[in-house]
């Protein structure tokens, strides 16, 4: 596998129905052995962007290349080293869970039965028992179980977890996803699209936030961490009121001041240090509130 080559290659992808555009000139590049997050609210065009790579929908305009190739030209060669997880999945209800996963392994080149094996004592999944029996959770479990076993290049996942438990969701995303993408030989990816992105903060490498369909903002996760942070301030009285340049948004509460810096931290903390506060503290914002506070970067048009 040549590694320069993206796993994922969007290029202005525009999928409109009648005259919405549910992806509206969307682009971002993942790159292999990557953890690549897609948030957006219910509604953004994250389900239409993975079913338009899938070539479960045609775009309207622009290109989807996964691997380098056109998932419509070449279905099979694309899809033959990915699995996919959505948001809703079903199964043949009078398939037990050892014949789902049989079904699901007969597709395959390669299947790992110590996963199999391994996955079902996690997730305490009884082999015997019926598709039509199983929870919404434990048929989320089945799919996951069904995408990890064949060790695809490329895992995408829509809302992976939706479902499932709290303790199944961490053991899911911190032990078998960690362990899948640091499984030899080549370097494996997940392309996820979740709104539980404190789950995923410690596995994120790079995300892209969009909103009705186009990109608000793309950047690797190290590098929001540094250029996105709080600061909070409390002072001996009320402060008064003082400008506060390049500060995104500025909380007052009695005599406490909460400030949302984009990448100006270290001048802000000056000014507010001249103003000798009795506290002053900066911390990084996590993934789930830099895309909270995605809204203010739109209006801010930054």
């Amino acid at each position: 596998m040549q590694t320069d080559i993206p796993i994922i290659e969007l290029k202005n992808l525009t999928r409109r129905y009648g005259k919405v555009d549910a992806v509206n000139g969307l682009s971002l590049t993942v790159r292999p052995g990557r953890c690549y997050g897609m948030f957006g609210r219910n509604g953004a065009g994250k389900t239409t962007t993975i079913k338009c790579l899938l070539n479960l929908l045609r775009p309207t305009s622009g290109t989807a290349r996964v691997f380098g190739l056109d998932p419509q030209k070449n279905e099979v060669a694309v899809k033959s080293r990915l699995t996919y997880v959505p948001d809703s999945v079903a199964f043949y209800p009078w398939m037990s869970v050892r014949d789902t996963l049989a079904y699901l392994a007969s597709f395959r080149k390669h299947w790992n039965r110590d996963i199999e094996t391994d996955l079902l004592q996690r997730f305490q999944l009884d082999p015997n028992q019926k598709a039509d029996r199983l929870s919404r959770g434990q048929k989320t479990q089945l799919a996951l179980i069904g995408a990890i076993c064949p060790e695809p290049e490329l895992l995408v996942l829509d809302e992976p977890t939706m479902g499932l438990d709290p303790i199944v969701r961490r053991e899911f995303i911190e032990t078998v996803i960690g362990a899948y993408q640091s499984g030899e030989p080549q370097p494996r990816t997940v392309f996820v699209s979740t709104h539980l992105i404190s789950e995923f903060e410690g596995l994120i490498d790079e995300f892209t936030i969009i909103e009705q369909g186009r990109e608000l903002l793309t950047m690797e996760a190290d590098s929001a961490r540094d250029r996105f942070r709080k600061i909070r301030a409390r002072f001996v009285q009320p402060p008064g009121s003082f400008e506060l340049p390049g500060a995104l948004d500025v909380r007052r509460n009695g005599r406490e001041l909460e400030i949302l810096a984009n990448g100006n931290s270290e001048q802000l903390l000056e000014k507010l240090r001249a103003r000798q506060p009795e506290e002053l503290r900066c911390e990084s914002l996590s993934l789930e509130e830099i895309f909270v506070a995605s809204g203010i970067l739109k209006k801010a048009n930054l």
